[in-house]
């Protein structure tokens, strides 16, 4: 399209040029100033025009606050990883202490492993990413979790198993005495003259000293047998089982319950003995033991008796 103006100079119509370039520029000026102040004043109303300049901005600011957050997440689980990890070796303390194996590392990868899975989140791959991290994260954070509270669970039952074990087994002194220096094994009988297998110690005191029971049990055979004298043994159960011979008195009974500390009968010279003592025998599954691995060296009958009167 060509624009003409008439010359009063020549009295002719000429082609207009530079003007139609000044219109061109003049009119995008306009044009700029119009858009310029429609967004204003849009802006002004709350978007009303609906163009969403605004909410595209507070978007941008909200997407930069999630990352920093999302970062500041990623940091902290990080933290409780290494807690975990703490968790897990003083869990496997806790199951040493309870005679329970630990978690090996190949027990601990099956309880705890899994498929990463990641999902498409429909964000920027580095938001992506680190969402599909904090994820898996989390969820191996929990199955390990479970795992600790698992083992934790079989630590506490472990060591209310072994409190009742520990009290049925026989490790309290029987008596108070001069503990014979042939104690457990092949010996010279004193009054038979002949080589024996000694299948428990010998506890030299005076007629009539108390003798206690080494750990809760019932007493399954009492009265006098034998060589043994007047005597007692008791089933402990866990396969214990303990015998206390050449007593003067039996104080308890067959089929009677009997606790740690208890005073069961009195010492004497009862059936084949050369002299006032105590023949004490530990058997574990039928097979004697030598008390002595049992004993609280470092807790004599009454220190127990008075604690445990304290305790309960």
């Amino acid at each position: 399209m060509k624009l003409y103006y008439f010359s009063s100079k020549n009295l002719t119509f000429k082609e207009l040029r530079w003007g139609k370039t000044r219109l061109t520029v003049s009119g995008f000026i306009l044009g700029a100033a119009f858009l310029w102040l429609t967004i204003e004043i849009n802006q002004l109303n709350g978007d009303a025009l609906g163009l969403g300049i605004a909410r595209t901005a507070a978007l941008l600011n909200e997407n930069r606050v999630l990352k920093e957050q999302l970062r500041v997440v990623a940091g902290r689980i990080d933290v409780l990883e290494q807690r975990i990890e703490r968790i897990h070796e003083e869990g496997n303390d806790l199951r040493l202490l309870v005679d329970l194996p630990k978690i090996d590392e190949d027990t601990r990868r099956a309880g705890i492993g899994g498929v990463e899975d990641r999902i498409d989140f429909t964000a920027s791959p580095g938001v992506n990413e680190l969402l599909n991290h904090l994820r898996n994260t989390v969820e191996k954070a929990d199955r390990e979790l479970q795992l600790q509270l698992k083992s934790y669970t079989e630590a506490v039952k472990q060591y209310d198993v072994n409190k009742v074990r520990y009290s049925h087994t026989p490790s309290l002194r029987p008596m108070k005495g001069f503990y014979a220096r042939e104690k457990f094994g092949m010996r010279l009988h004193p009054i038979l003259d002949i080589y024996r297998k000694h299948e428990g110690i010998d506890i030299a005191n005076d007629v009539g000293t108390a003798v206690y029971a080494s750990a809760n049990g019932k007493v399954e055979l009492s009265g006098r047998h034998g060589g043994y004298g007047i005597m007692a043994q008791i089933n402990h159960g866990y396969g214990f089982k303990s015998l206390y011979a050449h007593m003067s008195k039996v104080l308890v009974r067959d089929g009677q319950e009997v606790k740690r500390g208890e005073v069961i009968g009195r010492s004497g010279n009862t059936g084949l003995s050369s002299g006032p003592h105590l023949h004490y025998e530990v058997r574990l599954n039928g097979i004697a033991q030598n008390p002595s691995d049992y004993f609280f060296d470092d807790v004599s009958q009454e220190e127990y008796r008075a604690q445990k009167r304290i305790l309960d």
